[in-house]
């Protein structure tokens, strides 16, 4: 997100202890940002972030890194924003095990700025992420499309490709729209799976 202009930010603040989540929360707020959920729990942590959908998520390192790598990992598992640790000293370890569960970065307690400087990098970073996750995915579906159009009409990659083109230049649309729908008639052609039989007892003791 490379913008010279201050961003408004929805953020969720994870901390187990409170004292530190309230100082953090000032911070956040000081800096002009909303925030939007304040978890201290692993159990409402995964709800809280599919719920309110965060521009970005801080996780502080409490009393146990244990927690802290846990409130990560629901976060993680449930956001399509980044996660930040927030360290209060330097810990190689608790450092090199958050970044396996998948935060993007980590900030020392440092000024308001350089949380904001860290936020901004963060932020940048996670865009061009999802952009390479974009053209990666977007290069699949044609690699997908191609090999149908191969067997579907008994034709070399190169073709098929051409296929694609021409008919994504005839009709104005992206090359990667027509891959999709390729895709998408292919899947609907496909003959039904057959269902399992189920014999009579189950029969009837699922209904029953």
């Amino acid at each position: 997100m490379p913008n010279t202009e201050p961003q408004h930010l929805r953020v969720l603040i994870a901390n187990e202890r409170r004292d530190r989540l309230e100082l953090l929360a000032n911070v956040v707020i000081g800096l002009g940002h909303d925030v939007i959920a304040r978890e201290i729990y692993v159990k409402e942590v995964g709800s809280a972030t599919a719920r309110e959908q965060p521009d970005v998520a801080l996780v502080g390192l409490g009393e146990s890194s244990t927690h802290a790598l846990e409130l990560i990992s629901e976060i993680v598992r449930e956001a399509s924003c980044p996660v930040i640790a927030i360290l209060h000293a330097d810990d190689p370890k608790y450092v090199h095990e958050a970044a396996k569960r998948g935060v993007f970065a980590y900030i020392i307690d440092g000024t308001p700025e350089e949380l904001q400087s860290a936020i901004d990098i963060t932020l940048q970073r996670f865009a061009e992420y999802q952009s390479l996750q974009g053209a990666f995915g977007r290069r699949a579906l044609i690699e997908q499309a191609k090999g149908i159009l191969m067997a579907r009409h008994s034709i070399n990659a190169e073709r098929a490709f051409e296929m694609l083109r021409d008919h994504s230049q005839h009709n104005g649309r992206k090359l990667s729209d027509i891959a999709v729908a390729v895709v998408e008639s292919h899947l609907l052609l496909l003959p039904p799976q057959p269902q399992p039989h189920t014999p009579p007892a189950q029969q009837h003791a699922v209904s029953g």
